[in-house]
């Protein structure tokens, strides 16, 4: 009964984080989505979030190693549907950091499939758009049941398109009608989103 009991709890924990890493990644990434350009700091300060979003859970180990792992990306696609990273960042629970540095390993959603019957789009995947990708990792370790599992990586990963629209369709000219773009200073933009006109 007691194991039984333990094993509960254990279980209880990891379920309830699970869900946490899932809200991060969707939050993180939707908070992205809204902009259509991002400074150093207006990035940093989205990342950190995700440290609020996971409370109370702790973002560190009992060693004082990251336990949380949250990334961003930007993933764009051609004319052909030609997937391609244009920037990505991440954050360890502590510091920040380039996030990926290729696709390897992004597995794309059947539901983003797009353009059928273009030949040059071997992935069917949507043409001249843009997607924001938020990951999330969170390395749980059970405080009981640590000898028989082990440390468990629980994950997500969720895709978006940006709210924004930084250009129309008719005068795009690759994926630039949903775009954010990163940089390291403070841009002014402006958003045409519906009917409605916003600063972003």
């Amino acid at each position: 009964m007691l194991v039984l009991l333990i094993g509960g709890i254990e279980l209880a924990h990891g379920m309830a984080i699970n869900v946490k890493v899932s809200t991060t990644a969707h939050a993180v990434a939707d908070m992205v989505t809204q902009n259509t350009s991002l400074s150093t700091t207006s990035m940093q300060n989205i990342l950190t979030g995700a440290t609020a979003i996971i409370a109370p859970y702790p973002v560190t180990g009992s060693g004082g190693s990251s336990v949380l792992s949250v990334t961003v990306s930007e993933v764009s696609s051609d004319a052909n549907g030609k997937l391609t990273l244009q920037w990505s960042q991440s954050f360890n629970g502590s510091t920040f950091g380039v996030g990926r540095t290729s696709l390897t390993g992004l597995t794309i959603p059947t539901s983003l499939n797009g353009t059928v019957g273009n030949a040059a789009n071997l992935h069917n995947q949507n043409d001249q758009v843009s997607f924001i990708v938020g990951e999330v990792s969170y390395a749980y370790t059970p405080n009981l049941g640590y000898t028989i599992t082990g440390t468990i990586n629980l994950t997500d990963t969720v895709w978006m398109f940006p709210r924004c629209s930084t250009d129309s369709p008719a005068n795009s000219s690759g994926p630039a009608y949903y775009d954010i773009k990163y940089t390291s200073s403070t841009t002014t933009c402006t958003c045409l989103q519906h009917l409605q006109y916003k600063s972003c």
